[in-house]
């Protein structure tokens, strides 16, 4: 059998999979699903654990559950996302180098898809996607030494990958060097990822997910933790003038290459690829972040006003890849000023 034989194949069984899965929905679930209210499916970007004081070995156990479920894409508009624990991205798991970390990942018993977990931080096979595939109602588990420091993705990785992780399947782990990271006023998590459907942006109610569109790496919908402009309004990041941050930034993907920036800001410390043994790199822009990769950036606020963290690729924008860090706090002129309104007239 010839190789493009075999990729064709490869390419029609993992379509006809991906379209087979809404006939396993039952009637009742068919029938409620256009009028089912979305839940929020989005991630604080505050919602992570704080620093490790331990310096000695520890054992963490991270529980994961996998689950199908309408979430509020944006205003009227619904998805039908894919998740670890009902969130996107999955939860911040924190651990330090040298430490085991014991995985239990469960399939909820409502689920239609088999699901399992890579960790990029594992050493060993698949990352622990073999040793997790759960089919649904199943709850599967291992074990792992954190080797190596570093901000590492997660990702489910059940054929076919790129449809699990567009659905939403993706998260971070740090593994804290030895010592851990420098102090910082304000920490967050923020991930980027794609979402690909049939129906055009801001369709009204339930989109459907479109493999063709997925295959063709053509997203609808470019997000920051899961939704359109998600991490605005209610959810921006809140800080004070003066205040240290550090935003570990990852990309789900599942196919577009980040250009991770912040419009008004300069990142004093970047951790290349998430490198966090390696000196960090200063005074920089924008940071390239590909699919499947990280990075950690610190900043420091000295003016207060919105600051909007964008993909660069700045189209991007308008198809959701936006959030707000709202600066409080006093003025200050010797760092930068408006022209005051007068001089902003023409003199006649």
């Amino acid at each position: 059998m010839t190789m493009k034989l075999i990729a064709l194949l490869t390419s029609v069984a993992a379509l006809a999979l991906a379209a087979a899965a809404p006939a396993v929905v039952s009637a009742q679930e068919a029938e409620a699903a256009p009028t089912a209210p979305a839940i929020d499916i989005i991630r604080r970007a505050t919602d992570l654990p704080g620093p490790l004081n331990a310096n000695s070995p520890r054992h963490h156990v991270v529980g994961l559950e996998t689950t199908e479920v309408i979430g509020q894409l944006e205003d009227g508009t619904s998805y039908t996302y894919w998740t670890y624990n009902n969130r996107v991205p999955g939860p911040f798991v924190r651990v330090r180098v040298g430490d085991t970390v014991e995985v239990n990942m469960t399939n909820a018993a409502n689920s239609v898809m088999m699901h399992n977990v890579d960790f990029h931080a594992v050493t060993g096979p698949g990352g622990g996607a073999a040793a997790t595939n759960a089919n649904p109602g199943e709850t599967k588990s291992f074990t792992f030494k954190a080797l190596q420091p570093g901000l590492y993705v997660y990702h489910c990785a059940t054929p076919m990958v790129a449809q699990h992780i567009a659905n939403g399947m993706y998260g971070l782990i740090l593994v804290e060097p030895e010592g851990g990271l420098p102090e910082v006023d304000h920490e967050f998590y923020v991930m980027q990822g794609e979402i690909y459907t049939e129906e055009e942006q801001g369709t009204p109610g339930l989109l459907t997910e479109s493999i063709e569109r997925l295959l063709d790496e053509r997203p609808t919908y470019y997000v920051m933790n899961g939704a359109f402009k998600a991490l605005t309004g209610d959810n921006a990041l809140q800080v004070e003038v003066g205040d240290s941050a550090r935003i570990y930034f990852g990309v789900g993907g599942p196919n577009k290459i980040s250009s991770f920036h912040v419009i008004g800001e300069i990142f004093e410390r970047v951790y290349r690829d998430a490198s966090l043994t390696s000196p960090p790199v200063t005074d920089v822009q924008t940071v390239l972040v590909p699919p499947g990769g990280a990075t950690v950036v610190d900043l420091t606020f000295e003016v207060p006003g919105s600051y909007i963290m964008v993909d660069h690729a700045l189209s991007r924008v308008d198809r959701g890849a936006a959030g707000i860090i709202q600066v409080t706090g006093p003025q200050n002129p010797e760092i930068f000023r408006g022209a005051p309104e007068a001089h902003n007239h023409m003199e006649h």
